[in-house]
């Protein structure tokens, strides 16, 4: 049996995004035990010219609901990218997770020649579907859950790889 483009998404995504919340709630725990400022976590960056914590969950879920729309043929949900605490981070998460609950795979399967234009800065970028999902959707997805991992880690957070693959089921 091959790999339909709604396995290939969706369960990808959404096992990404659990996985996403817990290193989140890691993170707001430990800043909590050690005193800190969750503000220091939500604005530390890996590097100077890198996004902060808070700007790389943003874009993973961006990533998460932007694809599994545009495969499905939907609009792609606006969120306003106002997170300034942990709690906010794991609703925008929540509401990430229950759109694309609402996808089934009728709608996704089949999408894997469906032109997806993404505009990006002064030009659109134009894919075939599992092109897209493939080698642009889920790496940049990845990227930057891997980044707001990182950066936890960086800092501190007792989180590890169990932690980003979550558990082997």
């Amino acid at each position: 049996m091959s790999l339909s483009m709604y396995q290939a998404s969706v369960p990808v995504f959404l096992r990404g995004l659990k996985n996403l919340s817990g290193i989140l709630a890691k993170g707001a725990a430990d800043a909590a035990e050690r005193k800190i400022d969750s503000s220091v976590f939500l604005t530390a960056r890996l590097a100077p010219d890198m996004f902060p914590l808070t700007r790389q969950v943003q874009i993973a879920s961006d990533h998460a609901k932007g694809a599994t729309a545009r495969l499905a043929g939907v609009e792609v949900p606006k969120f306003e990218d106002a997170e300034k605490s942990f709690e906010e981070l794991q609703q925008r998460l929540t509401r990430v997770v229950e759109f694309v609950q609402t996808l089934d795979a009728g709608q996704i399967d089949g999408s894997e020649e469906r032109e997806i234009s993404l505009p990006v800065g002064a030009r659109t970028l134009t894919f075939r579907g599992q092109t897209y999902l493939l080698t642009f959707a889920l790496p940049n997805f990845y990227f930057h859950c891997t980044t707001a991992y990182a950066i936890l880690r960086h800092n501190g957070v007792g989180i590890g790889k169990r932690d980003f693959i979550g558990p082997v089921e």
